[in-house]
């Protein structure tokens, strides 16, 4: 079979990250570059415009009235008509204003501008073009750059024309210097931009960094790594998800370890004593069924213990729970039917919790009668053992009350522990000392507790406490 690509790409994380920024900036940047600069030249075009119809609209204005200002008397001559005009404006430094004649095969030229432009030479060609034309306003090149007009036909005998030109050169000097101190700026923060994202991106990818070196730490003998949580981000998240991943397989691991060794410490004395009888085994009919009914017996006990230590196994597990809700009534009953079943005992059911409890009633029904079978084990045929239930406060009761020995006080929560046994009435008993322990696995898979209430030669009273509701995090079927 061929080998499947690895897809992807050997670019860092942080590269990618800074890559992607910058290009987002660079288009954003760019886009305002474009913008301020289409707005800057359509500013220009827009103040000549208005500069040039201001020009012309000053002149129809003088020129319908077309009298002398000093004496009010008319003026006909179209000379005299642009040189009184042209006295009274005030141009800046980039308007022209011509007042042009026709005299004999030869224009006549008289001019208004700033001192910049008084020495500008305008040549009959250039000037030709401008007024020889149908168009009423255009752009010609001049010595001293691109100028904008707009004409006035004046209606006289010689001819004659009003030219307002523009030159555009010092606007547009202006508009390239701000966007070229508008691009420098954008370069400069693309840059700056650059190194912060580069910056940015290695504090935001330190934890992720943290989580591959930790997992690159870790071995099956060495899960104590843990990575600090800082913050509630999406990063500090991440690491609150791997730390319970950690938590989740460290406990794995110790399950595994725990019942490995427990197996090897439990399973070693049976199967030595197996491997005891075998040897010495003779041709003995009555010895030879003796020997296999020993073997047999050793057999069954390792049977037992390789199941409950797979139940404790799997106590760690989120599927060792089914709970659902279940009648409290009814459990109880079935419970009370199945542990008279165990052993000749006076057996009682002293309390009847009432209602419905969320729980796993199988699961429960097996701890209890665990618990009624160590009663057994501690009591004589014909001893009164009670079961009961309750319900108070939300949580659910599950005990059992034998008439043994007891339990001292010493040994009152040890022998909740794997392989314990109390010492009272420890010879007559032939399990593993794993039966308690499946209890409590139960009870804390359930959110509980157990609990053992004796005196001294007065019995014991063992207890599952369990919530009767369903905690956060369960789902209700």
């Amino acid at each position: 079979m061929a080998e499947q690509r690895v897809r992807g790409t050997r670019v860092p994380a942080r590269a990618q990250i800074m890559f992607w920024l910058v290009l987002v900036m660079t288009a954003g940047l760019a886009t305002v570059v474009l913008l301020v600069m289409e707005f800057e030249y359509n500013s220009v075009t827009d103040r000549v415009n208005r500069s040039l119809e201001q020009d012309a609209a000053e002149f129809r204005t003088f020129a319908a009235a077309g009298v002398e200002p000093a004496t009010g008397r008319p003026i006909t001559d179209p000379g005299v008509l642009f040189l009184r005009h042209l006295e009274a404006q005030y141009t800046d430094q980039a308007e022209l204003l011509l007042g042009i004649t026709e005299q004999g095969g030869s224009l006549g030229v008289v001019r208004q501008s700033g001192d910049r432009l008084r020495e500008v030479p305008l040549d009959e060609p250039l000037l030709r073009r401008i007024v020889g034309t149908d168009q009423g306003s255009g752009a010609v090149r001049t010595p001293a750059g691109e100028m904008r007009w707009l004409r006035v036909d004046v209606d006289t005998r010689p001819k004659a024309w009003f030219v307002a030109g523009y030159f555009t050169g010092p606007a547009e000097a202006e508009a390239d210097s701000t966007v070229r101190t508008l691009a420098v700026v954008s370069l400069v923060a693309l840059v700056l931009g650059a190194g912060a994202s580069w910056l940015v991106a290695g504090q935001i990818l330190a934890p992720v960094r943290t989580v591959r070196q930790a997992a690159a730490r870790l071995t099956e003998h060495d899960l104590t790594h843990r990575i600090p949580v800082r913050g509630r981000d999406d990063i500090a998240a991440l690491a609150e998800q791997f730390n319970a991943m950690l938590d989740r397989l460290e406990t794995a691991f110790g399950t595994h370890r725990q019942f490995l060794d427990d197996a090897g410490h439990e399973l070693r004395t049976p199967i030595t004593i197996v491997r005891g009888h075998l040897e010495v085994m003779g041709e003995d009919p009555v010895e030879r069924a003796e020997v296999v009914r020993l073997c047999t017996d050793e057999l069954d006990r390792m049977a037992r213990i390789v199941d409950e230590l797979l139940l404790l196994a799997k106590a760690q597990r989120p599927d060792f729970l089914r709970p659902e809700w279940t009648s409290l009534p009814e459990l109880t009953s079935d419970i009370d039917a199945k542990a008279r079943a165990i052993a000749p005992r006076e057996w009682t059911l002293e309390a009847l919790g009432e209602g419905e409890v969320f729980l796993d009633p199988q699961r429960v029904t097996q701890a209890v009668l665990q618990l009624a079978q160590n009663a057994v084990q501690y009591t004589e045929p014909g001893a009164m053992i009670r079961i009961g239930s309750s319900v108070r406060h939300g949580r659910v009761s599950f005990w059992v009350t034998d008439s043994g020995p007891g339990v001292p006080r010493e040994d009152a929560q040890r022998i909740f522990e794997r392989f314990a046994r109390g010492a009272a009435g420890t010879a007559g008993r032939t399990g593993a000392g794993l039966g308690l322990a499946i209890v409590k696995a139960i009870a804390d898979a359930h959110h509980g507790e157990v609990r053992v209430l004796s005196a001294p030669v007065q019995g014991a009273t063992f207890g599952v406490e369990l919530p009767g509701w369903p905690q956060a995090g369960e789902e209700q079927p």
